[in-house]
């Protein structure tokens, strides 16, 4: 009796095992339903999410982490050293290690986002334009795409393994990190912006999608970097003209179309009322109540709002005391270059003694100054966290008054639907003028930075007290040879630079011009020698050169390929 009982349970039980896997999962795609037009239209659209899922740990969808809290132009801020201590070891670099988990997450997530670039451009691969009609479009698309998330990581690690839709998922594991030289590696990447550039139309309908002259901007970007050729070390040994040429033409295709100018007023950059401007070349599409839990805001930036009752976290991504020196200007109305840092700019009346570059107050909250371009909105000390550790200055260019309609609070943390700007056509004239500074057409150059210059002293309409007179005393003017400057390659090279600091302070890429120059170690040992009896976190701080440029590869990704990935040098 014991025997049959049993027997019929068994027969029960896997008959309705039977029964349950005949039936199709609820909720459940199988990768054959991916592959129709409706549907690869979709995966690309997965693919342009990933530009913006990054989060408050891993920020890469504007590098402040990795690209202003490492260049002197920003404090890690929060509340102390140990919160959020990877980036503590980020600012520091003495503290830096291989075994950091932000830097792993970052890498996780930026092949996350190249893996479904991959699967959603097999399938397009897969269709016939008769299926989809717009596939050459959307092949470009996703091309731009991975070439951006493959920028980033080599601008972050600098040997990294490339894999592409041809690779199959049983293969990876064969595919190492230095497969590529460096210079083969930056081919790889220029290649998908050469097809993007090629491919994609001059408009699109919808506004977040890549055009051909942002792949021909962000092409010019890339080639930019690689033509400052690196050796093994990560000095820069030499730099491409040829390459610089290239620059030179696809600048001026983006220039002469006519499609972009410089906003009006610089703050128009960082309003949500302004995004998709006539400025913006490709930005990332943020939105809020779009039908998901939390919208699709800017995460990244969800550490770097102040600490008052409107706002309550977290107080990173703090301006540092060198580079608020560095905005002021001379009598003549130009920047101050060696002599900015010798006496710092404190609070109250310095602002209005001193003579100061206008985007200063459309970049850093001052204590005493309206916050965010609201007269009766007054940024105090106590809305800083640390300020002990980090002083008393926050980042302004990522956040929104609370009253936004992009605002959104998602406890304890909040963020906006804001877009947030990849290239900017300011970057386009100043990919311009640094290919023709380096070729030594530098007097082709001045015109350019002037009109990044004029448009800066015309942005000064939202910058005022309630009284109506101007927050600071603005100071500023354009490089007049003969007059207030004697324009040579090696002054024009300075301007330029400096030009670059000031258009794109605390936008995340500081750090990475530093590199690319090959100026990093000796601009930041300078800094901290300065900045570490100013602001005590730094007393140990050091750049090592020869190893620093890069985050080391992560530990756990050289275990992971058992051994195959190689470390970087100098770790």
């Amino acid at each position: 009796m014991k025997k049959i009982i049993i027997y019929l349970i068994l027969c029960l039980m896997f008959s309705s095992c039977s029964k349950v896997l005949d039936e199709k999962p609820q909720g459940v795609v199988s990768s054959e339903d991916l592959n129709t037009p409706e549907n690869a239209e979709k995966m690309v659209i997965a693919a342009y999410s990933a530009l913006g899922n990054d989060y408050w740990a891993t920020p890469y969808s504007s590098m402040w982490a990795y690209g202003s809290i490492r260049s002197g132009d920003a404090y890690k801020g929060g509340d102390g050293p140990g919160d959020v201590g990877d980036f503590n070891a980020y600012e520091t670099f003495n503290l830096n290690r291989v075994d950091l988990g932000n830097a792993d997450g970052t890498w996780f997530r930026l092949y996350v986002a190249i893996g479904r670039v991959n699967d959603a451009l097999g399938r397009v691969n897969n269709l016939t334009t008769a299926e989809l009609p717009n596939k050459t479009i959307r092949q470009g698309e996703l091309r731009f795409l991975r070439g951006h998330f493959y920028f980033l990581l080599k601008i972050l690690f600098k040997r990294v393994p490339f894999i592409d839709e041809t690779i199959a998922k049983t293969d990876y594991d064969k595919i190492s990190n230095v497969d590529l030289s460096d210079q083969q590696l930056w081919d790889k990447i220029t290649a998908d912006f050469r097809f993007a550039a090629d491919n994609l139309p001059d408009v699109q309908a919808d506004k977040g999608r890549a055009t051909r002259f942002a792949a021909k901007s962000y092409l010019a970007k890339v080639l930019l970097y690689q033509a400052y050729v690196q050796d093994d070390r990560n000095n820069v040994t030499t730099v491409d003209a040829a390459k610089l040429t290239e620059v030179l033409t696809l600048t001026d295709e983006v220039i002469n179309s006519g499609k972009y100018s410089l906003s009006t007023d610089y703050a128009n950059n960082f309003l949500s009322r302004f995004e998709n401007g006539t400025e913006s070349v490709f930005a990332i599409q943020y939105s809020k109540d779009d039908g998901t839990p939390n919208g699709r805001t800017d995460n990244g930036h969800s550490l770097n709002y102040p600490m008052n009752v409107e706002y309550g976290c977290c107080g990173f991504h703090t301006p540092s005391q060198n580079l608020v020196n560095a905005f002021k200007t001379s009598t003549s109305g130009l920047p101050l270059f060696d002599s900015y840092n010798i006496v710092n700019t404190a609070a109250g009346d310095d602002f209005k003694t001193e003579g100061f570059d206008p985007r200063l107050d459309h970049s850093v909250a001052i204590p005493g100054h309206p916050y965010k371009y609201r007269p009766n909105f007054i940024f105090q000390i106590s809305w800083t966290r640390a300020p002990q550790i980090y002083g008393r200055f926050m980042s302004l260019k990522e956040v929104v008054l609370p009253d936004d309609p992009a605002f959104k609070k998602f406890p304890p943390f909040m963020s906006s639907s804001k877009n947030w700007d990849i290239i900017r056509y300011a970057d386009v004239l100043l990919f311009k003028a640094e290919a023709l500074i380096e070729l030594g057409r530098f007097n082709e150059a001045l015109p350019l930075i002037n009109a990044i210059r004029t448009r800066a002293s015309n942005s000064t309409s939202l910058l005022k007290q309630a009284d109506g007179s101007d927050i600071s005393n603005y100071r500023i003017n354009t490089y007049q040879p003969g007059v207030n400057c004697t324009w040579s390659q090696t002054y024009a090279r300075e301007a330029l630079r400096y030009e670059r600091r000031m258009e794109f302070a605390m936008e995340g890429y500081r750090f990475f011009d530093l590199v690319r120059w090959g100026i990093a170690a000796e601009y930041l040992n300078a800094y901290f020698s300065v900045e570490k009896n100013r602001a005590s976190h730094l007393r140990d701080a050091v750049f090592k050169k020869n190893r620093d440029e890069y985050l080391p590869i992560p530990l756990n990704q050289i275990n992971f390929s058992k051994g195959l990935y190689k470390q970087n040098t100098g770790w």
